[in-house]
Protein backbone atom coordinates (compact mmCIF):
# COMPACT_ATOMS: atom_id res chain seq x y z
CA UNK A 1 0.00 0.00 0.00
CA UNK A 2 1.34 3.24 -1.26
CA UNK A 3 1.42 6.71 0.63
CA UNK A 4 -1.68 8.46 -0.31
CA UNK A 5 -3.79 5.30 -0.21
CA UNK A 6 -6.35 5.62 2.66
CA UNK A 7 -9.19 3.34 4.38
CA UNK A 8 -12.99 4.13 4.66
CA UNK A 9 -15.95 3.28 6.56
CA UNK A 10 -18.08 0.50 4.91
CA UNK A 11 -21.47 -0.80 5.55
CA UNK A 12 -21.20 -4.49 4.57
CA UNK A 13 -24.98 -6.37 4.32
CA UNK A 14 -23.69 -7.87 7.76
CA UNK A 15 -23.65 -4.52 9.21
CA UNK A 16 -20.08 -4.63 10.04
CA UNK A 17 -17.30 -1.84 10.02
CA UNK A 18 -14.68 -3.25 7.87
CA UNK A 19 -12.56 -0.21 8.33
CA UNK A 20 -12.36 3.30 9.63
CA UNK A 21 -11.57 6.55 8.75
CA UNK A 22 -12.62 10.45 7.64
CA UNK A 23 -13.03 10.29 3.69
CA UNK A 24 -10.58 12.09 2.30
CA UNK A 25 -7.82 11.49 5.02
CA UNK A 26 -4.49 11.18 3.64
CA UNK A 27 -2.62 8.16 5.44
CA UNK A 28 -0.47 4.87 5.87
CA UNK A 29 -2.85 2.58 8.40
CA UNK A 30 -2.17 -0.96 8.99
CA UNK A 31 -4.66 -3.47 8.26
CA UNK A 32 -5.72 -1.09 5.18
CA UNK A 33 -4.29 -2.38 1.80
CA UNK A 34 -5.51 -4.27 -1.93
CA UNK A 35 -7.19 -7.55 -1.45
CA UNK A 36 -4.89 -10.61 -2.41
CA UNK A 37 -1.91 -8.63 -1.49
CA UNK A 38 0.34 -6.45 -3.98
CA UNK A 39 -1.10 -7.94 -7.20
CA UNK A 40 -1.45 -4.87 -9.09
CA UNK A 41 -5.36 -4.47 -10.22
CA UNK A 42 -6.93 -2.73 -13.46
CA UNK A 43 -10.24 -1.57 -12.96
CA UNK A 44 -12.38 -1.11 -16.29
CA UNK A 45 -14.49 1.97 -16.64
CA UNK A 46 -16.84 2.52 -19.20
CA UNK A 47 -18.39 6.18 -19.33
CA UNK A 48 -20.32 7.90 -21.47
CA UNK A 49 -19.71 11.58 -23.66
CA UNK A 50 -21.37 14.35 -22.47
CA UNK A 51 -19.05 16.73 -24.99
CA UNK A 52 -20.13 17.79 -27.90
CA UNK A 53 -16.76 17.69 -29.75
CA UNK A 54 -13.18 16.72 -28.97
CA UNK A 55 -12.15 19.96 -26.69
CA UNK A 56 -14.36 18.74 -23.97
CA UNK A 57 -14.80 14.89 -24.75
CA UNK A 58 -15.23 13.20 -21.35
CA UNK A 59 -12.21 10.93 -22.24
CA UNK A 60 -9.90 13.81 -20.98
CA UNK A 61 -12.35 14.01 -17.78
CA UNK A 62 -11.70 10.62 -16.61
CA UNK A 63 -8.16 10.78 -17.81
CA UNK A 64 -7.22 13.29 -15.48
CA UNK A 65 -9.04 11.70 -12.91
CA UNK A 66 -7.58 8.84 -13.33
CA UNK A 67 -4.30 9.79 -13.11
CA UNK A 68 -4.43 11.59 -10.26
CA UNK A 69 -6.21 8.56 -8.59
CA UNK A 70 -3.53 6.13 -9.57
CA UNK A 71 -0.51 8.63 -8.25
CA UNK A 72 -2.05 8.43 -5.29
CA UNK A 73 -2.72 4.68 -5.14
CA UNK A 74 -0.38 1.97 -5.66
CA UNK A 75 -1.37 -1.65 -7.42
CA UNK A 76 -4.16 0.27 -9.02
CA UNK A 77 -4.67 0.92 -12.41
CA UNK A 78 -7.92 2.82 -13.86
CA UNK A 79 -8.63 1.87 -17.85
CA UNK A 80 -11.23 4.07 -19.26
CA UNK A 81 -13.18 3.97 -22.46
CA UNK A 82 -15.47 6.90 -23.03
CA UNK A 83 -18.23 6.25 -25.82
CA UNK A 84 -20.73 8.40 -27.49
CA UNK A 85 -24.45 8.27 -25.70
CA UNK A 86 -25.46 6.71 -29.15
CA UNK A 87 -23.53 3.70 -28.35
CA UNK A 88 -22.35 3.49 -24.73
CA UNK A 89 -25.52 1.58 -23.27
CA UNK A 90 -25.08 -1.02 -26.18
CA UNK A 91 -21.71 -1.73 -26.12
CA UNK A 92 -21.76 -2.19 -22.32
CA UNK A 93 -24.72 -4.74 -22.58
CA UNK A 94 -22.37 -6.29 -25.84
CA UNK A 95 -19.72 -6.57 -23.21
CA UNK A 96 -21.95 -8.03 -20.17
CA UNK A 97 -23.47 -10.22 -22.31
CA UNK A 98 -19.92 -11.72 -23.83
CA UNK A 99 -19.21 -12.60 -19.88
CA UNK A 100 -16.45 -9.17 -20.10
CA UNK A 101 -18.43 -6.74 -18.05
CA UNK A 102 -16.68 -3.71 -17.26
CA UNK A 103 -15.85 -3.31 -12.99
CA UNK A 104 -17.50 0.42 -13.76
CA UNK A 105 -19.53 1.54 -16.16
CA UNK A 106 -21.37 5.22 -16.48
CA UNK A 107 -23.85 4.73 -18.44
CA UNK A 108 -28.23 5.79 -19.06
CA UNK A 109 -29.91 2.73 -16.78
CA UNK A 110 -29.25 0.55 -14.44
CA UNK A 111 -32.21 -1.62 -13.43
CA UNK A 112 -32.02 -4.83 -15.91
CA UNK A 113 -28.63 -5.36 -14.35
CA UNK A 114 -29.55 -5.40 -10.41
CA UNK A 115 -32.52 -7.25 -11.50
CA UNK A 116 -30.26 -10.22 -12.89
CA UNK A 117 -28.12 -10.26 -9.48
CA UNK A 118 -25.06 -8.73 -11.94
CA UNK A 119 -24.25 -5.81 -9.56
CA UNK A 120 -23.10 -4.56 -6.23
CA UNK A 121 -25.19 -3.04 -4.09
CA UNK A 122 -24.34 0.93 -2.67
CA UNK A 123 -23.95 -0.54 0.34
CA UNK A 124 -20.92 -2.37 -0.51
CA UNK A 125 -18.83 0.06 -2.41
CA UNK A 126 -19.18 3.35 -1.06
CA UNK A 127 -18.45 5.14 2.65
CA UNK A 128 -20.68 5.58 4.83
CA UNK A 129 -19.89 9.69 4.07
CA UNK A 130 -20.18 9.05 0.40
CA UNK A 131 -23.88 7.61 0.17
CA UNK A 132 -24.61 10.32 2.90
CA UNK A 133 -23.88 12.92 0.94
CA UNK A 134 -26.19 12.49 -2.40
CA UNK A 135 -29.61 13.95 -3.19
CA UNK A 136 -31.78 11.94 -1.32
CA UNK A 137 -34.38 11.63 -4.02
CA UNK A 138 -31.58 10.50 -6.48
CA UNK A 139 -30.21 8.32 -4.38
CA UNK A 140 -33.64 6.70 -4.05
CA UNK A 141 -34.04 6.65 -7.88
CA UNK A 142 -31.46 4.28 -7.56
CA UNK A 143 -33.17 1.79 -5.99
CA UNK A 144 -34.72 -1.62 -6.63
CA UNK A 145 -36.71 -3.46 -4.09
CA UNK A 146 -35.38 -0.82 -1.87
CA UNK A 147 -31.64 -1.72 -2.25
CA UNK A 148 -29.43 0.91 -3.77
CA UNK A 149 -27.55 -0.38 -6.71
CA UNK A 150 -27.58 2.74 -9.20
CA UNK A 151 -25.55 5.43 -7.88
CA UNK A 152 -26.51 8.97 -9.28
CA UNK A 153 -23.35 10.21 -11.44
CA UNK A 154 -25.24 13.84 -13.00
CA UNK A 155 -28.36 15.27 -13.56
CA UNK A 156 -30.40 17.69 -14.60
CA UNK A 157 -33.93 19.40 -14.48
CA UNK A 158 -36.28 20.90 -16.80
CA UNK A 159 -37.18 24.60 -16.65
CA UNK A 160 -39.37 27.21 -19.37
CA UNK A 161 -37.06 29.05 -21.61
CA UNK A 162 -38.22 31.45 -23.63
CA UNK A 163 -37.04 34.27 -26.12
CA UNK A 164 -37.14 37.85 -24.45
CA UNK A 165 -36.61 39.61 -27.73
CA UNK A 166 -40.21 38.11 -29.27
CA UNK A 167 -41.87 38.27 -25.50
CA UNK A 168 -40.98 42.31 -25.54
CA UNK A 169 -41.87 42.73 -28.97
CA UNK A 170 -45.24 41.31 -27.79
CA UNK A 171 -45.66 42.89 -24.79
CA UNK A 172 -45.48 39.91 -22.94
CA UNK A 173 -44.36 38.67 -19.65
CA UNK A 174 -43.21 35.09 -19.01
CA UNK A 175 -46.82 32.70 -18.34
CA UNK A 176 -47.16 31.31 -14.84
CA UNK A 177 -50.53 29.24 -15.84
CA UNK A 178 -51.19 27.01 -18.78
CA UNK A 179 -54.26 29.90 -19.33
CA UNK A 180 -50.95 33.09 -19.66
CA UNK A 181 -49.19 30.00 -21.90
CA UNK A 182 -51.69 29.53 -24.03
CA UNK A 183 -52.37 33.60 -24.19
CA UNK A 184 -49.10 33.92 -24.54
CA UNK A 185 -48.32 31.47 -27.57
CA UNK A 186 -51.32 33.81 -29.44
CA UNK A 187 -50.04 36.76 -28.99
CA UNK A 188 -46.35 35.28 -30.37
CA UNK A 189 -48.27 33.59 -33.15
CA UNK A 190 -50.12 37.01 -34.27
CA UNK A 191 -46.62 38.46 -34.10
CA UNK A 192 -45.49 35.55 -37.14
CA UNK A 193 -43.27 33.87 -34.59
CA UNK A 194 -42.84 30.48 -36.64
CA UNK A 195 -43.14 28.23 -33.14
CA UNK A 196 -45.42 30.15 -30.49
CA UNK A 197 -44.31 26.77 -28.21
CA UNK A 198 -42.19 24.13 -29.39
CA UNK A 199 -43.65 21.41 -28.73
CA UNK A 200 -41.14 18.24 -29.33
CA UNK A 201 -43.06 14.90 -28.88
CA UNK A 202 -41.02 12.96 -31.68
CA UNK A 203 -39.36 9.65 -31.21
CA UNK A 204 -35.55 11.14 -29.80
CA UNK A 205 -36.92 12.36 -26.13
CA UNK A 206 -40.84 12.74 -26.57
CA UNK A 207 -40.84 10.66 -22.56
CA UNK A 208 -39.15 13.89 -20.95
CA UNK A 209 -41.84 16.87 -22.68
CA UNK A 210 -44.12 14.01 -21.71
CA UNK A 211 -43.51 13.90 -18.24
CA UNK A 212 -42.78 17.53 -17.62
CA UNK A 213 -46.21 17.98 -19.08
CA UNK A 214 -48.09 15.29 -16.94
CA UNK A 215 -46.59 16.46 -13.57
CA UNK A 216 -47.92 19.80 -14.29
CA UNK A 217 -51.01 18.66 -14.62
CA UNK A 218 -50.90 16.91 -11.26
CA UNK A 219 -50.38 13.78 -12.86
CA UNK A 220 -47.54 11.52 -13.64
CA UNK A 221 -46.18 8.27 -14.75
CA UNK A 222 -47.02 6.57 -11.80
CA UNK A 223 -49.25 7.28 -8.76
CA UNK A 224 -47.56 8.76 -6.02
CA UNK A 225 -48.90 6.78 -3.23
CA UNK A 226 -48.96 3.62 -4.67
CA UNK A 227 -46.21 3.59 -7.19
CA UNK A 228 -48.06 1.60 -10.17
CA UNK A 229 -47.80 3.40 -13.75
CA UNK A 230 -50.69 5.64 -13.57
CA UNK A 231 -50.58 6.84 -17.50
CA UNK A 232 -54.49 6.87 -18.74
CA UNK A 233 -55.59 8.68 -14.90
CA UNK A 234 -57.71 11.49 -15.09
CA UNK A 235 -55.07 14.14 -14.95
CA UNK A 236 -53.14 12.82 -17.42
CA UNK A 237 -55.52 12.26 -20.16
CA UNK A 238 -57.21 15.92 -19.43
CA UNK A 239 -53.57 17.14 -19.66
CA UNK A 240 -53.12 16.15 -22.73
CA UNK A 241 -56.82 17.11 -24.29
CA UNK A 242 -55.95 20.41 -22.92
CA UNK A 243 -52.78 20.39 -25.51
CA UNK A 244 -54.62 19.48 -28.34
CA UNK A 245 -57.22 21.78 -28.04
CA UNK A 246 -55.75 25.18 -27.06
CA UNK A 247 -52.05 24.27 -27.83
CA UNK A 248 -51.67 22.44 -31.22
CA UNK A 249 -55.11 22.78 -32.40
CA UNK A 250 -54.90 26.13 -32.43
CA UNK A 251 -51.83 25.96 -34.36
CA UNK A 252 -49.79 27.30 -31.25
CA UNK A 253 -46.70 24.29 -31.94
CA UNK A 254 -45.05 25.77 -35.49
CA UNK A 255 -44.81 24.40 -38.67
CA UNK A 256 -43.56 20.66 -37.53
CA UNK A 257 -46.45 18.11 -35.99
CA UNK A 258 -45.22 17.67 -32.53
CA UNK A 259 -45.03 14.05 -33.14
CA UNK A 260 -42.56 14.52 -35.91
CA UNK A 261 -40.29 17.11 -34.09
CA UNK A 262 -37.65 16.13 -31.88
CA UNK A 263 -35.67 17.79 -29.05
CA UNK A 264 -32.65 18.33 -30.60
CA UNK A 265 -34.40 20.25 -33.83
CA UNK A 266 -36.89 22.25 -31.34
CA UNK A 267 -33.71 23.55 -29.27
CA UNK A 268 -31.88 24.67 -32.39
CA UNK A 269 -35.12 26.39 -33.58
CA UNK A 270 -34.68 28.14 -30.43
CA UNK A 271 -31.12 28.89 -30.49
CA UNK A 272 -31.91 30.35 -34.49
CA UNK A 273 -34.57 32.73 -32.57
CA UNK A 274 -37.75 30.73 -34.34
CA UNK A 275 -39.01 28.92 -30.94
CA UNK A 276 -41.24 31.71 -28.54
CA UNK A 277 -41.43 28.97 -25.74
CA UNK A 278 -40.10 25.32 -24.99
CA UNK A 279 -39.15 23.20 -21.97
CA UNK A 280 -35.40 23.10 -21.76
CA UNK A 281 -32.23 21.82 -19.82
CA UNK A 282 -28.94 23.46 -19.07
CA UNK A 283 -27.44 22.81 -22.45
CA UNK A 284 -30.13 24.93 -24.04
CA UNK A 285 -28.48 27.96 -22.36
CA UNK A 286 -24.92 27.83 -24.32
CA UNK A 287 -26.74 27.14 -27.17
CA UNK A 288 -29.16 30.19 -26.84
CA UNK A 289 -25.45 32.20 -26.63
CA UNK A 290 -23.38 31.39 -28.72
CA UNK A 291 -25.70 32.02 -31.64
CA UNK A 292 -26.81 35.75 -29.71
CA UNK A 293 -30.39 34.32 -28.81
CA UNK A 294 -31.59 36.80 -25.37
CA UNK A 295 -33.69 33.96 -22.80
CA UNK A 296 -34.99 33.93 -19.99
CA UNK A 297 -36.28 30.55 -17.70
CA UNK A 298 -39.38 30.37 -15.10
CA UNK A 299 -40.88 26.71 -13.67
CA UNK A 300 -43.19 25.24 -15.90
CA UNK A 301 -46.24 26.98 -15.82
CA UNK A 302 -49.23 24.48 -13.86
CA UNK A 303 -52.01 24.28 -14.61
CA UNK A 304 -53.57 26.76 -11.82
CA UNK A 305 -49.44 28.19 -11.64
CA UNK A 306 -46.06 27.64 -11.75
CA UNK A 307 -45.86 23.57 -11.68
CA UNK A 308 -44.78 22.12 -7.58
CA UNK A 309 -42.64 19.35 -9.42
CA UNK A 310 -40.01 19.60 -11.74
CA UNK A 311 -39.12 16.87 -14.08
CA UNK A 312 -35.66 15.56 -12.98
CA UNK A 313 -33.28 13.17 -14.95
CA UNK A 314 -30.17 11.80 -13.52
CA UNK A 315 -27.32 9.04 -15.38
CA UNK A 316 -26.23 6.66 -13.43
CA UNK A 317 -23.17 4.71 -12.42
CA UNK A 318 -22.81 0.85 -11.39
CA UNK A 319 -20.25 -1.65 -10.32
CA UNK A 320 -20.74 -5.05 -12.07
CA UNK A 321 -19.56 -7.57 -9.80
CA UNK A 322 -18.13 -10.47 -12.40
CA UNK A 323 -14.39 -9.37 -11.75
CA UNK A 324 -14.86 -9.08 -7.56
CA UNK A 325 -13.10 -6.02 -7.44
CA UNK A 326 -16.02 -4.41 -4.69
CA UNK A 327 -12.76 -2.86 -2.44
CA UNK A 328 -10.75 -1.07 -5.48
CA UNK A 329 -14.09 0.26 -7.27
CA UNK A 330 -15.50 1.40 -3.67
CA UNK A 331 -12.41 3.35 -3.12
CA UNK A 332 -12.21 4.64 -6.54
CA UNK A 333 -15.77 5.65 -6.56
CA UNK A 334 -15.40 7.77 -3.42
CA UNK A 335 -12.59 9.71 -4.84
CA UNK A 336 -14.68 10.00 -7.93
CA UNK A 337 -17.69 11.69 -6.15
CA UNK A 338 -15.23 13.84 -4.24
CA UNK A 339 -16.56 17.39 -3.64
CA UNK A 340 -14.26 19.29 -6.28
CA UNK A 341 -14.11 16.44 -8.38
CA UNK A 342 -18.32 16.36 -8.73
CA UNK A 343 -17.91 20.26 -8.93
CA UNK A 344 -15.49 19.89 -11.91
CA UNK A 345 -17.60 17.77 -13.80
CA UNK A 346 -20.48 19.21 -13.39
CA UNK A 347 -18.99 22.74 -14.73
CA UNK A 348 -17.49 21.33 -17.75
CA UNK A 349 -20.73 19.96 -18.81
CA UNK A 350 -23.12 22.18 -17.27
CA UNK A 351 -24.98 19.74 -14.98
CA UNK A 352 -26.30 19.51 -12.03
CA UNK A 353 -24.61 17.89 -8.99
CA UNK A 354 -25.83 15.08 -7.16
CA UNK A 355 -24.04 15.09 -3.55
CA UNK A 356 -25.23 18.09 -1.46
CA UNK A 357 -21.73 18.87 -0.62
CA UNK A 358 -21.81 19.82 -4.38
CA UNK A 359 -24.79 21.29 -4.48
CA UNK A 360 -24.49 24.07 -1.18
CA UNK A 361 -20.77 25.43 -3.07
CA UNK A 362 -22.46 26.08 -6.50
CA UNK A 363 -25.50 27.27 -5.25
CA UNK A 364 -23.42 30.00 -3.77
CA UNK A 365 -20.88 31.08 -6.19
CA UNK A 366 -21.37 33.53 -8.38
CA UNK A 367 -19.40 31.40 -11.31
CA UNK A 368 -22.56 29.04 -11.20
CA UNK A 369 -25.46 31.95 -11.03
CA UNK A 370 -26.86 30.43 -14.31
CA UNK A 371 -27.14 27.45 -13.09
CA UNK A 372 -28.67 28.13 -10.15
CA UNK A 373 -32.72 28.38 -11.30
CA UNK A 374 -32.08 24.19 -12.45
CA UNK A 375 -30.76 23.49 -8.90
CA UNK A 376 -33.42 25.56 -7.44
CA UNK A 377 -35.53 23.18 -8.94
CA UNK A 378 -33.74 19.37 -8.20
CA UNK A 379 -35.44 19.42 -4.64
CA UNK A 380 -38.56 19.75 -6.52
CA UNK A 381 -38.10 17.09 -8.86
CA UNK A 382 -39.48 13.86 -9.72
CA UNK A 383 -37.45 11.47 -11.77
CA UNK A 384 -38.12 8.41 -14.32
CA UNK A 385 -39.34 5.35 -12.74
CA UNK A 386 -35.92 4.26 -13.41
CA UNK A 387 -35.88 1.29 -11.07
CA UNK A 388 -38.24 -0.33 -13.04
CA UNK A 389 -37.09 -2.86 -15.32
CA UNK A 390 -39.72 -2.17 -17.20
CA UNK A 391 -39.51 1.23 -17.31
CA UNK A 392 -37.73 1.10 -20.31
CA UNK A 393 -40.17 -0.79 -22.47
CA UNK A 394 -42.53 1.95 -21.09
CA UNK A 395 -40.27 4.56 -22.18
CA UNK A 396 -39.79 2.88 -25.94
CA UNK A 397 -43.62 3.02 -26.48
CA UNK A 398 -44.60 6.35 -24.92
CA UNK A 399 -41.52 7.63 -27.57
CA UNK A 400 -44.04 6.02 -30.38
CA UNK A 401 -46.86 6.85 -29.61
CA UNK A 402 -47.66 9.79 -27.68
CA UNK A 403 -47.17 12.29 -30.14
CA UNK A 404 -50.94 10.65 -31.43
CA UNK A 405 -52.56 11.78 -29.05
CA UNK A 406 -52.72 15.54 -29.54
CA UNK A 407 -52.68 15.07 -33.64
CA UNK A 408 -55.95 15.53 -35.64
CA UNK A 409 -58.47 13.17 -34.83
CA UNK A 410 -55.89 11.29 -31.85
CA UNK A 411 -57.68 10.45 -28.77
CA UNK A 412 -55.69 11.31 -25.45
CA UNK A 413 -57.56 8.71 -23.45
CA UNK A 414 -57.36 5.91 -26.11
CA UNK A 415 -53.38 5.99 -26.59
CA UNK A 416 -52.98 6.61 -22.84
CA UNK A 417 -55.34 3.80 -21.92
CA UNK A 418 -52.81 1.64 -24.75
CA UNK A 419 -49.94 3.17 -23.03
CA UNK A 420 -51.08 1.59 -19.85
CA UNK A 421 -51.90 -1.53 -20.60
CA UNK A 422 -48.67 -1.42 -22.84
CA UNK A 423 -46.75 -0.59 -19.39
CA UNK A 424 -48.72 -3.17 -17.07
CA UNK A 425 -47.92 -6.08 -19.55
CA UNK A 426 -44.46 -4.78 -19.28
CA UNK A 427 -44.66 -4.97 -15.53
CA UNK A 428 -46.27 -8.25 -14.79
CA UNK A 429 -43.05 -9.73 -17.08
CA UNK A 430 -40.68 -8.10 -14.58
Amino acid sequence: MGVGRFCVQRRRRTGTIAAVSALGLSAVLGGCGLTGGSDEVTLKLVAADYGDSAANSSQKYWDRLAKEYEEQHDGVQIDVTVYSWNDVDAKVKKMVDAGEAPDIAQIGAYADYAAKGLLYEADELLSIPVQADFVSQLADAGQVNGVQYGIPFASSTRLLFYNKSLFEDAGLTPPTSWKELAADAEALKADGVKYPYALPLGAEEAQAETMQWLLSGGGGYTDAETGTYSIDSAENVSTFNWLKNNLVGKGLTGPVPPGELNRADAFSAFAAGDVGMLNGHPSLMQMAEKKGVKFGMVPMPGLEGPTKVSMGVADWMMAFKENGHAEQVGEFLDFAYDKQNVLDFSREYNLLPVTNSASTVMAGADQDAALKPFLDQLPLSELYPVGRTSWAAVSADVKKSIGRTVASGGSPSAILGQLQSGAARAESAE
